[in-house]
């Protein structure tokens, strides 16, 4: 059983250990709350004893549970130019999956 991994998903690369939840770029579909999700791009598996590094990936998988979709607080955007009657004001949320980790093996 591993003691941890780490995997990639929307370009961001996550260390994951079983009973995790984070927030990860949203997937893509629709999923309900308890859907299981496998991540198969799994750059390392670490267990204590020795670590595996693929050579982009390895043939292992994690295994989590999809919990919520959700948007980040919003970050404000501001273009300014001085002088010349410039300005624009944008805002924007960052779409989200929470999931929690279930299985690495």
């Amino acid at each position: 059983m591993a003691n941890f991994a780490v995997i990639e998903t929307g370009g961001k690369q996550y260390k994951v250990a079983a009973g995790d939840v984070l927030k990860v770029e949203k997937l893509p579909g629709s999923h309900k709350k308890g859907d299981k999700i496998i991540f198969d791009k799994v750059l390392l598996i670490d267990d204590g004893k020795e670590a595996k590094v693929g050579t982009p990936y390895l043939g292992s998988k994690v295994e989590a549970e999809f919990e919520e979709d959700g948007r980040a607080p919003k970050v404000t955007v501001i273009k300014y130019k001085a002088k010349s009657r410039y300005f624009k004001k944008r805002g924007h949320h960052q779409p989200f999956s929470k999931i929690k980790v279930t299985k690495i093996s």
